[in-house]
């Protein structure tokens, strides 16, 4: 049956290939988010087991709660904790509790929460060392995405993470089949250099974003302007954006990650 918008992968391959995509090292411990019937849970254990590590399942749905913790119990492993909840509620509670602990985060996970676990996983103050998801196929490539088809969702995600597609799944994989296709995405966190980690700090960074993208079809400068609320001329913006490389009258699509810090780093809006 479908809960909470999910859709079990049934493929035992692809599920294999999955966790193969985790990587997991020696001692670390894998965060499986939505782990339904436990379907992917299964080789997460078993690679667990064979490189000393252990997997803490987050599941939203109750009913699945006690299945999953026999699934974990069976043939006495104790490599298995799972936790009944809201991933995007307890992960930094998690994740916390792990102290210095090297983690990695993977699920099949339902495509109405996407975004928002993005979100939550970019702002953790430790991240994972490796980052596995199955999702909806269209946004995975909109993460992937590079100029001349930079959007919002992909400079959110690559400021902190160099994103891949592994592999596609048809729909036909799943039971219940969704709408779409999906696509198993692996997203390996970056080291922030130092003199961009302000920008994440007092938000900097998406708030250029949010302002750089919130008309694509509009010219960087018109849009930098709104960001600025009219505190700041358009020739000052011009003048900055030239100084650093940047047209502009160039659109939002066009510009790389690093043009993007550029921008969130000007003096001019603070």
């Amino acid at each position: 049956m479908q809960k909470l918008g999910q859709h079990f992968l049934k493929n035992a391959a692809i599920l294999q290939e999955i966790a193969d995509a985790v990587d997991v090292k020696k001692g670390e411990t894998v965060i499986e988010v939505g782990p339904g019937h436990g379907e992917l849970t299964v080789p997460l254990l078993q690679t667990a087991e064979h490189s000393e590590g252990r997997v803490i399942a987050i599941e939203k749905d109750r009913s699945l709660i006690a299945p999953l913790d026999a699934l974990g119990k069976k043939g006495g492993s104790d490599l298995f904790t799972i936790i009944e909840g809201d991933a995007l509620e307890l992960l930094p509670d998690i994740v916390g509790k792990l102290h210095q602990y090297r983690y990695r985060i993977a699920g099949n996970i339902p495509y109405y929460i996407t975004g928002k676990l993005l979100r939550v996983i970019s702002e953790l103050e430790r991240k994972p060392e490796r980052v596995v998801l199955l999702i909806q196929r269209e946004v995975a490539e909109r993460i992937c995405a590079a100029p001349p088809a930079m959007n919002r969702l992909a400079a959110s995600v690559q400021f902190w993470a160099e994103p891949k597609i592994v592999m596609f799944v048809s729909k036909e994989d799943f039971l219940p089949p969704p709408d779409v296709d999906s696509a198993v995405i692996i997203l390996d966190p970056k080291k922030i250099a130092a003199k961009n980690r302000a920008t994440i700090a007092d938000g900097a960074y998406y708030k250029a974003v949010r302002a750089i993208f919130a008309q694509p079809r509009k010219t960087l400068l018109n849009n930098l302007s709104s960001m600025s609320g009219g505190n700041v001329s358009k020739g000052d913006i011009a003048g900055h954006l030239t100084s650093i490389g940047i047209a502009p009258g160039a659109r939002p699509q066009d510009l790389d990650i690093g043009q993007i810090i550029a921008i969130a780093n000007a003096p001019l809006w603070g």
